[in-house]
């Protein structure tokens, strides 16, 4: 490691096949946690290459449990975190949505490490137990419409890496990483970004990918729809400015989405939200990311639609049933 961080401190950047090599070390063990801090803080001080995450990405998915639900067609909405907006979590309960609405989902989550709740968090605090057993996950998603990946239990290597992401507190090349590899091989993808410049990486990745996807950008930072300000919404189509208006009906406040303090606070608000009860600003959120999420699909006509249909879902208890179901598995 001493010879890679020295290469790395003279400003230089390493090859596909180096990264792969340095990120299956240290989810092999190979270095101390104070190689693997100085390691991840060279990238907190300068941009990764697109080169370098392709690296990066290959060691995990090929260290990686692997979990075969290709049957169910599934998708993922899933943001790299990271923003430090302390929103609720509004990607996992889209997913629910999604669900509820007849899509099935393969969500990919982990430990809140720069927020005060991640998805993982929320839901094991809600009563979920994680699990790399498919047959577990594939009753799941057929009896709930949903199951969800906890990355550490698929990524020996996040798991490595997890105490010193918690302890830095800060969002790191990891953050990037999380919504490129899920084990499950999503068919569909929705991520959001907290850059523009990692919307330009991630629309380069998936387009190599081939398979539908949408990447969103709120562009006052945040890393998936707020309604707070205007989005950026990238396709393989190509991309567009959507304002709050045209995704969720009007603006809304950055304290009307505000996760709480606590994980406690987080689950409070999830369930409150996923049983139709949450304020008109949290469900319109929530209902645009979920619509976002079904208009990947491409089985609506547009936008509007797929947002009648994630209204209909909450609205009809449908996703709050899907949440239930899968409680009851566990």
């Amino acid at each position: 490691m001493k010879k890679i961080l020295q290469y790395l401190f003279e400003h230089n950047t390493l090859s596909r096949e180096a990264a792969r090599d340095v990120l299956s070390g240290i989810g092999k063990g190979m270095y101390n946690e104070h190689e693997v801090t100085a390691f991840m803080t060279v990238y907190l001080m300068r941009s990764i290459t697109i080169a370098e995450l392709q690296g990066f990405r290959e060691a995990l998915l090929d260290l990686s449990i692997k979990a075969d639900l290709s049957a169910y067609t599934p998708m993922d909405i899933v943001g790299t975190g990271g923003d430090g907006k302390n929103t609720f979590n509004i990607s996992t309960l889209a997913c629910f949505i999604v669900a509820g609405a007849g899509q099935k989902v393969a969500k990919h989550g982990n430990y809140g490490a720069s927020s005060i709740s991640g998805a993982s968090n929320v839901m094991e605090q809600l009563g979920y137990r994680f699990s790399n057993d498919t047959a577990k996950l594939e009753k799941e998603i057929a009896d709930a419409g949903i199951c969800f990946l906890h990355a550490p239990v698929f990524h020996p290597a996040l798991k490595t890496v997890g105490p010193i992401r918690k302890n830095l507190a800060m969002r790191t090349f990891f953050n990037m990483l999380g919504p490129m590899a899920n084990p499950a091989n999503p068919a569909y993808q929705l991520v959001g970004v907290y850059n523009l410049e990692m919307a330009r990486i991630y629309n380069y990745l998936l387009q190599l990918s081939d398979k539908p996807f949408t990447i969103i950008h709120g562009l006052d930072g945040y890393d998936e729809i707020s309604l707070t300000n205007d989005t950026k919404v990238i396709t393989q189509e190509g991309e567009r400015i959507m304002t709050p208006e045209e995704l969720g009906k009007r603006r809304v406040q950055p304290t009307d989405i505000s996760g709480g303090n606590s994980v406690e606070d987080a689950a409070k608000i999830f369930i409150t939200i996923l049983k139709g009860e949450g304020t008109w600003a949290q469900n319109a959120v929530v209902l645009a990311n979920a619509a976002m999420a079904l208009s990947c699909t491409g089985k609506f006509a547009d936008y509007e639609n797929a947002y009648q249909v994630a209204v209909e879902s909450l609205e009809s208890g449908n996703a709050y049933s899907a949440f239930n179901k899968l409680i009851a598995v566990q």
